[in-house]
């Protein structure tokens, strides 16, 4: 589904551009075991579709003859959750550094690269999408799959290397990785930030191994790049998927349900931008329980499912549609189904002003509600609800279901930044109105 006015679905990885010509010259230094820093030159070996391999070589540099040697290749897919890595090959690390299994020999772990410390833990996402304010994700890396990671977005902040002369903006990355049970524990635990620059990549990497006072500290800059800064897109998250948040809301019709409905929504778990909420009634004509699946990714919010339970007093008009059985018909129980129905998604990753998409036919979402229509965003708005006042994001949808006027309409829901869903106004075309508020 084409977003008009938007970022392409895989735009967040200019968070590491890969065109053919790109190079960046990193430094890197162990404290405890590299006998000097080492300069590594970074080339594009070869791009397929979404798929691109990074080279890498100390070789010719200017290194000193203490400096760790090194030279590889490594393999990057983009994909809509973030960037992954799939594969790699390098030269044998020095001998000096720790050994990173639990056997001396066949050991394909490493941490004698810029890439491999950006990768060590992490290798599914190496970095999420989108990149929005409260974001976590876990992961898992290493040869064998026996480092485990767990990774927060920090927000940006400005920070200076010597590839630029002016400091630059970055998004922050905090990871904290462990292993356990290799020779040269605890050298693969500890803390890792990297700071990457969109339009550029990764400026700067500091690795905090696990140990004493006088653990290692790895630390790697970028020192020149033919890969300009750009700002990066706004990291305002308009619907988080963070465990435990709790909301209440209430909603009434005009017509069929002047008593409020009254409904609690929590999130039981959530994973790498995905999340599953439950619901259940508080008060009103609608007992309802049941759970909705989220998914956040940088094409946008997308409902992956829903399903409830309930006992209405509250008589509405059929929805339909019609090419389904009427048994197999979705029903209004709960605000979330009035935000989810139509068509994906609920709202963009980066959503901007003027912002629009349509209805795809054929689509799963069309076999589903049997919608057509199209979406925008409206912009900012201020909203007083229950809960509050605040500045939300407005977005409008316009919504046909043949044959069904309850189920066609003008709908405007509006998202307020790291709250989610906060005000809801369904004019449906029969001349009923549903309104959702949140409570607290």
């Amino acid at each position: 589904m084409a977003l008009v006015g938007a970022p392409s679905a895989f735009a967040e990885n200019s968070w590491l551009p890969h065109p053919s010509d790109a190079e960046w010259t990193y430094q890197w230094n162990d404290t405890v075991y590299s006998g000097a820093p080492a300069k590594e030159k970074v080339t594009v070996k070869s791009q397929a579709g979404r798929t691109f391999t990074l080279n890498w070589t100390t070789l010719d540099q200017g290194n000193s003859d203490q400096a760790p040697q090194s030279l590889g290749n490594i393999v990057f897919q983009e994909t809509t959750s973030g960037l992954l890595n799939t594969d790699w090959s390098s030269t044998l690390p020095p001998p000096e550094f720790p050994i990173l299994c639990p056997r001396l020999s066949g050991c394909n772990n490493s941490l004698s690269s810029t890439w491999y410390l950006l990768v060590w833990g992490n290798r599914a996402p190496m970095l999420s999408a989108p990149l929005l304010k409260g974001v976590t994700w876990s992961a898992t890396g290493g040869a064998d799959g026996d480092v485990t990671s767990f990774s927060q977005y920090l927000g940006r902040e400005s920070v200076k290397v010597p590839a630029f002369e002016q400091p630059v903006i970055a998004a922050k990355v905090r990871t904290d990785v462990t292993q356990a049970g290799a020779i040269g524990d605890p050298y693969g635990s500890g803390v890792r930030t990297v700071w990457w620059v969109y339009g550029v990549g990764p400026v700067k990497v500091q690795f905090q191994h696990a140990g004493g006072t006088s653990a290692p500290v790895t630390t790697s800059e970028l020192l020149s790049t033919n890969q300009k800064p750009v700002m990066p897109p706004q990291d305002t998250n308009y619907f988080p998927l963070r465990k435990g948040m709790k909301l209440r809301y209430s909603w009434t019709n005009s017509k069929y349900m002047r008593k409020p409905a009254v409904q609690d929504f929590v999130v039981d778990d959530a994973l790498n931008n995905s999340a599953r909420f439950s619901v259940k009634h508080v008060r009103g004509p609608i007992r309802v329980a049941g759970a909705y699946g989220f998914s956040l990714r940088t094409d946008g919010l997308t409902s992956l499912w829903g399903a409830t339970q309930a006992a209405s007093l509250a008589k509405f008009p059929a929805i339909g549609p019609r090419f389904l059985a009427v048994d197999q018909r979705r029903h209004f129980f709960t605000p979330f189904d009035l935000m989810v129905y139509g068509f994906s998604p609920i709202i963009p990753a980066y959503p901007a002003t003027g912002t629009s998409w349509a209805a795809q036919v054929p689509s799963r979402d069309y076999s589903i509600f049997g919608v057509k229509g199209s979406t925008k965003v409206l912009g900012i708005r201020t909203v007083k609800v229950p809960a509050g006042t605040f500045k939300a994001l407005a977005v409008r949808s316009t919504l046909t279901q043949q044959g069904f006027a309850f189920g066609s309409g003008v709908r405007t829901s509006y998202f307020a930044p790291n709250k989610g869903l906060v005000k809801l106004v369904f004019a449906h075309r029969d001349g009923s109105t549903s309104v959702v508020q949140l409570l607290r």
